[in-house]
């Protein structure tokens, strides 16, 4: 569990969270307004500069955030600033295959909302939350610091070293801290893990025609790619693009020049926005599928992309860690209501069970798609664009599709009802 916890005391907490990224930053204002004392430590050294975040050209790095996942926000008060800054509905969704005829669409009406969701940048949410966090008085963020260890006291509650020599002492920690959580490592919680065989391009481009609110998904040989929408000054012609392809492939695109690029991006979605052209850098990760094998232990629980990461397919990673975040909070505030120890491994295991099940279905289910569209086999192509066109004529099956897309699945938590 590195190294013991030794050094200066800090004053404890009900609760540690480490890592103040989108997931943590929630879950420290749903605790935080319900008078619960938070230390949310994050390796940052400073917060995002309100003031230039949503402004001039879009971040790189965007989310499709449900109508539940709004819903959530709007009832931390965050909503209202990131519209004020820039959120892009979406209210169609297009998905084909390149490699035949088969084409499904989706349409808000037909799944009894206003709008599909929202593409939003995760600077814009991230600063909203961070606004939100200051106002909190029993939330004490602390910057730049690095944890190095953890280990459980004889109460019961635990210790998290950091680098520099301070420690934090809560009946609870959370790992909120990313997809390779160092927290996760110091507790010894093991991750089935895979490599999906692609890398994610990422960058921003402007169409020629106006995107008209539609998510756009087409599956290549190579991968999926997704043309987002984007609202920019009013104007509906830009698009936050990620193409999930194989290493080679995403080597290749990162080599090409802008104007090339655009090209591609163009010919790859069968020009049905005309021209495009790349107005960003383009940017390349490694994909990779990991789930936690706990999600809690005593005293300790995974939240976010420390209990699992997923192939950005149906753009649901974050909406997955939000609602880990509402549930989480929920099964702690009904814990300290009934006086039950935040560190109670069997109450935590509620949280587990509640969370546990809808992941792994949707990692499954992500998974099954990436493979069923990367074959090459004829009966299966063939098989799939049947399957498409099926699902766009069933209208019962189409919107049970919406409501599980939209994050209507299983028992909601009340902050997101």
């Amino acid at each position: 569990m590195g190294e013991t916890c030794q050094g200066a005391a800090e004053e404890a907490a009900e609760v540690v969270i480490v890592g103040a990224g989108m997931v943590g930053a929630v879950l420290a204002c749903l605790l935080g307004e319900a008078g619960v004392t938070v230390t949310l430590v994050d390796a940052r050294e400073t917060l995002l500069d309100p003031e230039s975040v949503g402004r001039g050209q879009p971040g790189i790095r965007v989310s499709a955030l449900t109508p539940v996942s709004q819903t959530l926000l709007e009832g931390l008060g965050a909503w209202g600033w990131m519209a004020a800054r820039r959120i892009s509905p979406y209210r169609f969704m297009q998905v084909w295959d390149a490699e035949g005829s088969g084409e499904v669409s989706f349409s808000a009406e037909q799944a009894g909302v206003a709008r599909l969701g929202h593409i939003v940048e995760n600077d814009v949410t991230q600063a909203a939350l961070e606004r939100r966090l200051g106002a909190l008085v029993s939330v004490r963020l602390v910057l730049g610091a690095r944890v190095t260890g953890l280990s459980e006291l004889a109460d019961g509650a635990r210790c998290v070293q950091l680098a520099d020599g301070r420690r934090l002492t809560a009946p609870l920690v959370i790992a909120a801290d990313g997809a390779r959580s160092p927290l996760r490592e110091l507790a010894g919680i093991d991750v089935n893990a895979h490599e999906t065989g692609h890398r994610a391009v990422v960058t921003t481009v402007r169409a020629e025609r106006p995107h008209g609110d539609v998510a756009r998904q087409v599956f290549l040989p190579t991968g999926p790619l997704a043309f987002l929408p984007l609202r920019l000054d009013g104007e509906r012609h830009h698009c936050s693009i990620v193409w999930s392809t194989s290493p080679e492939e995403a080597e290749r695109l990162l080599g090409l020049s802008t104007e090339a690029l655009g090209e591609e991006l163009a010919m790859a979605i069968g020009h049905r926005l005309g021209e495009v052209t790349v107005i960003d850098r383009a940017v390349s990760f490694p994909l990779v599928q990991r789930h936690a094998q706990r999600y809690v232990l005593p005293g300790l629980a995974l939240v976010g992309d420390a209990a699992h990461s997923i192939h950005p397919l149906a753009g649901q990673g974050v909406n997955l860690g939000l609602m880990d975040a509402a549930v989480l909070a929920e099964e702690l505030l009904a814990a300290r209501r009934r006086g039950v120890a935040l560190y109670d491994e069997r109450w935590l295991s509620r949280y587990a069970r509640r969370r546990r099940g809808d992941n792994a279905g949707m990692l499954a289910l992500m998974d099954g798609f990436r493979l069923l569209f990367g074959t090459r086999h004829p009966a299966l192509t063939l098989a799939r664009n049947l399957g498409l066109g099926a699902v766009d004529r069933l209208t019962p099956l189409k919107r049970l599709i919406m409501q599980q897309a939209i994050g209507h699945r299983g028992r909601l938590p009340s902050s997101c009802r």
